[in-house]
């Protein structure tokens, strides 16, 4: 596939700040992320905790659009991410381990069964583009399947076959997607943490472009 990767990721990142819609994902990332590293996923769900689970991640999805127009969500409150949190609090620990450079038959069978018990903890109908923007923002394992991503890398559905086809492109561009591994960025400073945009995130970033 013909992709100016390198072009595409400077058009998305260019106007990369601390206040930039964008951000929301680093944020939203971080935050899930730290959970998990400092070995308290527990906490995601105890407490004020919740309700903070579902503040970050309500905001996320509504900067990245999902609360417009007729969606469902723009009905609801952040309390209705409860079983959401719930499961993302309880997934098995090798699924947070799960990245485009590790997408074999087996990983594969273990997202799309966790993808879907992440749909059953949503809204009656949520869709695929909901489900991997939730994977994306906190588990960092797929791309969001929106409309751009799905125009740019030509797949209709998120699946095995799609999952199958990021997998063989990271293999056939792992050097320089590698490279753009950005650093995420930390709210109470600005600054870039420890912390870099999984393989996924990155792949997201080109065709979301790719499709605009």
């Amino acid at each position: 596939m013909a992709v100016d990767i390198e072009g595409n990721l400077e058009k998305y990142l260019g106007d990369r700040t601390p206040t930039a819609r964008y951000a929301s994902f680093d944020y939203c990332f971080n935050y899930f992320q730290s959970h998990l590293q400092e070995g308290r996923l527990e906490a995601l769900v105890d407490g004020e905790g919740l309700q903070l689970s579902c503040l970050h991640l309500g905001f996320y999805l509504a900067s990245w659009g999902m609360l417009r127009g007729s969606a469902q969500l723009l009905q609801l409150s952040a309390k209705s991410f409860i079983p959401v949190v719930e499961v993302i609090a309880s997934a098995p620990e090798d699924i947070w381990s799960i990245d485009a450079d590790r997408y074999s038959e087996t990983n594969i069978s273990r997202i799309l069964d966790f993808a879907e018990t992440l749909r059953k903890a949503l809204h009656d109908g949520a869709s695929d583009i909901l489900v991997t923007k939730i994977l994306l923002g906190t588990l960092g394992c797929v791309p969001a399947f929106d409309t751009n991503f799905k125009t740019g890398f030509r797949v209709s559905t998120f699946g095995r076959k799609s999952l199958r086809k990021i997998g063989e492109f990271y293999t056939d561009h792992s050097d320089v997607i590698e490279a753009h591994r950005e650093a995420t960025l930390d709210f109470e400073t600005g600054l870039p943490t420890n912390r870099r945009y999984t393989r996924a995130k990155v792949i997201d970033m080109v065709f979301f472009i790719e499709g605009a």
